[in-house]
C-alpha cells in the first residue's frame, strides 16, 4: 500500500524562515472527521467543560452562600447606599437569596469572598510545572485523567466543608486547584503527540475552548439550581459530572498514536510522519537553562499573564457585579454572566481554524499569525473594558460591552496560548506548564484586588477594576508584538536531529 507523502515541519532550524519548509501534500491528508485525533479533541472538550464548571460554579454560587443582610453595619440605622437603582419593586428588598428550608448562609465580607475565590489558584500554582514534566515523559493521559476526576471527587466535599468553617473551605478548594493545575499541560504534552503541524491550531483551540464552553453552561445552570434547590446541589451535579467523564476518558484515550487501539493506519502514519521526530517523549532531561534564558517563552509568559488578568477577573468577579450593582436576580445574573463566554466559545473555535487556513496557504508567516491573533485578543477587549467602566447603570450597554469583550478575547486561543508547541514541541507540555505557573498568578491576585477596591461595592471601585484590567492587556500585547516567535528554539532541537537534518539537506543538494 502506498504510504502518504510527508514532510515534517519538526525539523531543526535553519536559516530559511519556518513557513517555507513544505508541510504537507494536500491529497494526503485523511479526513478529520469521526478520526481518532478528532475524537480526542472532543472528549478533551468535554472534559474541560467540567473542568470550568468545577472552576467557576463557587463564584454564582456564593452569591446564594452569602447572607448579605449581616454584612450590613450593624446597630445602624441608615439605609444601604446602592451605586445603582434597585428594581422596581425591590427597594426594600435584601440582597440575600433565599435558599430552601435547612440550607446555610454565610456571613462573608467581600474580603472574605475574594480570599475563597482566589484559594483554588494557590493550589493551581502548584502543580503546573511538575504535570507538564511528567506528562512530557510519560504521557498526559493518567495525569489529565485523575487531574480532573481528583477535582471532580472533592467538588462534593464542598458543603461539608462550608459547614466546618472558612478555613477548611480555603484548603479544599486549594486542594482542587492542586488536581486541576495538571490537565492544561498533560493537554499540551498530549497534542505534542497527535496533532499535525497545520491542525494544531484548531485541535488546540477546539479541545482548550471546552473551558469557555463550561463556563457558558456553569454560570446560567449554577444560578437556576441554587434558586431552585440550593447552593449545595451545585457543587454535587458538579463532582458527579467530572466523575462520570473520567470513565470514558480512560477507556477511550490512548497518550500516542502508536498505541491507540482503533487508529486507522493511514492516519497514524499520517500523524507520525507529520510531526516527525518531535512527537515523541523527552526523557527525563529537559534544557531548563536554555529556557530560561528564552526571549520567546518569556514573551509568552508575560503576555498570558496580562491577558489571564482580565479573563480571571470577570470569570470570577462577574457574578458578584451583576448582583452588588446591576441587582440581576440570580436566574439572570448567571444567564448574564455565561453570555460572554458563549461568544469567546465560538470565536476560540472559529479562530483556530481561520489560523491554520493563513498557515497551510501560507499568507502570512507562523510567527505573524501568533501576534495577529494575539493582538485581536487583547487590545480591542482592553478598550471595552474601559467602554464598561463607563457604562454606569445601563444594562444593556454594561452587557454588550461585557460580552463583546469576552467574545473577541477569544481570538487570542489561534495566538499565544498555544505558542509552546511552535517553540519547542518535545517539550510543549512542561513549557505550558511554566507558563501556566505564570499565569495563574493572576487567578491568584485578581480576585483579593477585585475585592479590595469594591468594598463598597460603587462604581468609582469597579472602574478601577475595569481599568487595571485594560491596561495590563495593553502590556501584554505590546510585548508579545516585539519579543514573541514561532520558530522552533536551538535548544528544543537534539544532536541527532540536527545532524540527521543536515544529511538530509546535503543529499537534497547533491541531487
Amino acid at each position: 500500500m502506498l504510504r502518504p507523502k510527508v514532510y515534517s515541519i519538526n525539523a531543526a532550524p535553519s536559516d530559511e524562515s519556518e513557513d517555507r519548509e513544505p508541510l504537507i501534500e494536500n491529497d494526503a491528508v485523511p479526513p478529520q472527521c469521526c478520526s481518532a485525533r478528532f475524537n480526542l479533541a472532543i472528549l478533551m472538550f468535554l472534559g474541560f467543560s467540567v473542568v470550568y464548571g468545577l472552576r467557576v460554579n463557587l463564584s454564582v454560587a456564593m452569591v446564594a452562600m452569602v447572607n448579605s443582610t449581616s454584612n450590613s453595619t450593624l446597630g445602624q440605622n441608615s439605609s444601604i447606599v446602592h451605586a445603582c437603582p434597585l428594581p422596581p419593586g425591590s427597594e426594600n428588598s435584601s440582597d440575600t437569596f433565599p435558599q430552601p428550608d435547612g440550607i446555610p448562609q454565610y456571613p462573608w465580607d467581600s474580603k472574605t469572598q475574594g480570599w475563597l475565590l482566589g484559594a483554588f489558584f494557590f493550589g493551581y500554582l502548584c502543580t503546573q510545572v511538575p504535570g507538564g514534566y511528567l506528562s512530557g515523559h510519560y504521557g498526559g493521559k493518567i495525569f489529565l485523567g485523575l487531574g480532573v476526576l481528583g477535582t471532580a471527587a472533592l467538588t462534593l466535599l464542598t458543603p461539608l466543608a462550608a459547614q466546618l468553617g472558612l478555613y477548611w473551605l480555603f484548603a479544599l478548594r486549594a486542594l482542587e486547584g492542586f488536581g486541576e493545575g495538571v490537565t492544561y499541560p498533560a493537554m499540551m504534552a498530549m497534542w505534542a503527540r497527535w496533532a499535525p503541524p497545520l491542525e494544531r491550531s484548531r485541535l488546540t483551540t477546539l479541545s482548550g475552548c471546552g473551558g469557555n464552553f463550561g463556563a457558558f453552561v456553569a454560570f446560567p445552570l449554577t444560578g437556576y439550581i441554587c434558586q431552585t434547590w440550593g447552593w449545595p446541589t451545585v457543587f454535587y451535579l458538579c463532582g458527579g459530572a467530572g466523575c462520570f467523564w473520567a470513565v470514558f476518558w480512560f477507556i477511550f484515550v490512548s497518550d500516542d498514536p502508536r498505541t491507540h487501539r482503533r487508529i486507522s493506519e493511514e492516519e497514524r502514519d499520517y500523524i507520525i510522519k507529520s510531526i516527525g521526530p518531535q512527537g515523541t517523549g523527552h526523557g527525563w532531561s529537559v534544557p531548563v537553562l536554555p529556557m530560561l534564558l528564552s526571549v520567546p517563552l518569556w514573551a509568552i509568559i508575560i503576555t498570558q499573564m496580562c491577558s489571564n488578568w482580565s479573563y480571571y477577573t470577570l470569570l470570577t468577579s462577574l457574578p458578584t457585579y451583576m448582583n452588588t450593582v446591576l441587582h440581576f436576580d440570580l436566574k439572570s445574573n448567571g444567564f448574564l454572566s455565561a453570555l460572554p463566554y458563549l461568544g469567546c466559545w465560538l470565536l476560540s473555535t472559529l479562530s483556530g481554524v481561520i489560523a491554520d487556513s493563513l498557515i497551510a496557504r501560507k499568507v502570512f508567516s507562523i510567527t505573524n499569525v501568533r501576534k495577529i491573533f494575539t493582538l485581536a485578543g487583547l487590545l480591542p477587549p482592553a478598550a471595552l473594558l474601559i467602554a464598561v467602566s463607563y457604562a454606569g447603570c445601563s444594562h444593556v450597554m454594561t452587557v454588550t460591552f461585557l460580552t463583546l469583550s469576552v467574545t473577541i478575547g477569544g481570538s487570542s486561543a489561534a495566538g499565544v496560548f498555544i505558542n509552546q508547541i511552535d517553540i519547542a514541541p518535545r517539550y510543549a507540555g512542561f513549557l505550558l506548564g511554566i507558563t501556566n505557573t505564570f499565569g495563574t498568578i493572576p487567578g491568584v491576585v485578581a480576585p483579593i484586588v477585585t475585592g479590595y477596591f469594591t468594598h463598597d461595592h460603587t462604581l468609582a471601585g469597579w472602574r478601577m477594576v475595569f481599568w487595571v484590567a485594560a491596561g495590563i492587556s495593553v502590556c501584554g500585547a505590546i510585548i508579545f508584538t516585539l519579543f514573541g516567535s514561532a520558530k522552533i528554539q536551538p535548544w528544543a532541537v537534539t544532536e541527532d536531529e540536527r545532524a540527521e537534518t543536515e544529511k538530509h539537506r546535503s543529499r537534497s543538494i547533491s541531487t
